[in-house]
């Protein structure tokens, strides 16, 4: 399983990281990685989610996707995933830091008819004192354009408008209009199997709906520096995640909680 061996990153890729605030990798893991752990996160994404209402009584978040939180509290197979070092270095070198925490997982779990994930940027639901956070977005199996892959607008990580909307109809409208507004381009794409995108918690990005007769599967895995310090919360969203996530980490304080384990740091 290559979980743990390096990934071979080029000056490049960071530079184009650092540049975009987003990056699409190839072969980061093997079809049989993603089958192996693919396999239990599927599993307790299922036995875990609370979502009981068929998707057209949901609402627009609701309909995006199933969403299940920090299944490696409930799983040593996922634990081993979540605390793998080849995804970790890989989100420390595109940070450029010397090491990297877990924020949190959470399964993304599109199912069939699911529909688009509006515009943000997931930074704003986080208490957290600078931008270095990143996602590594990782598809259980292949994503076609009709399963609703996940897209990016580059180099919109210092893009300020939009900052205060979570996800919701108001901010794919607001967001996207704003985007078009200044030449941001959206980029989307299909994912091969094995494929891993990661960006930072500020760049803007979206998904279509899931129009195939498949679930599309993903598990993300949130990654901050190792020295990463608690904030002040800004808003309600922002002090649920400080609780949930972070639980007795202080406003300048290193957030280093059982939570918050550290997954890689550089010899």
């Amino acid at each position: 399983m290559d979980i743990h061996s390096p990934y071979p990153l080029t000056p490049e890729q960071i530079a184009q990281f650092r540049r975009d605030g987003c990056i699409k990798l190839k072969q980061v893991l093997s079809a049989e990685t993603l089958a192996h752990y693919g396999a239990e996160i599927t599993r307790l994404t299922i036995a875990l989610n609370t979502q009981s209402k068929p998707l057209e009584e949901r609402s627009t978040y609701d309909r995006a996707f199933l969403q299940v939180m920090n299944l490696w509290e409930h799983s040593a197979v996922v634990t081993e995933f979540v605390m793998g070092r080849r995804l970790g270095r890989i989100a420390a070198q595109l940070l450029e830091v010397q090491g990297v925490r877990l924020y949190h997982d959470q399964s993304l779990y599109k199912e069939p008819g699911g529909g688009i994930t509006p515009a943000h940027a997931d930074q704003y639901y986080w208490p957290l004192a600078s931008d270095r956070t990143i996602t590594a977005w990782i598809p259980l199996q292949a994503v076609p354009a009709e399963m609703g892959p996940l897209g990016f607008y580059a180099r919109s990580q210092s893009v300020e408008f939009g900052r205060d909307l979570g996800i919701s109809d108001e901010s794919e409208e607001k967001i996207s209009a704003n985007m078009a507004r200044h030449g941001f381009a959206f980029d989307v794409g299909p994912f091969d199997l094995g494929e891993v995108s990661f960006h930072l918690g500020w760049t803007f990005h979206k998904a279509g709906a899931n129009v195939s007769q498949r679930p599309r599967a993903v598990m993300t895995v949130i990654y901050m520096d190792a020295e990463m310090r608690m904030a002040q919360a800004l808003s309600a969203a922002q002090e649920n995640d400080a609780a949930q996530w972070c639980p007795g980490a202080l406003p300048g304080e290193v957030i280093a909680t059982a939570k918050n384990p550290l997954i890689y740091a550089a010899a």
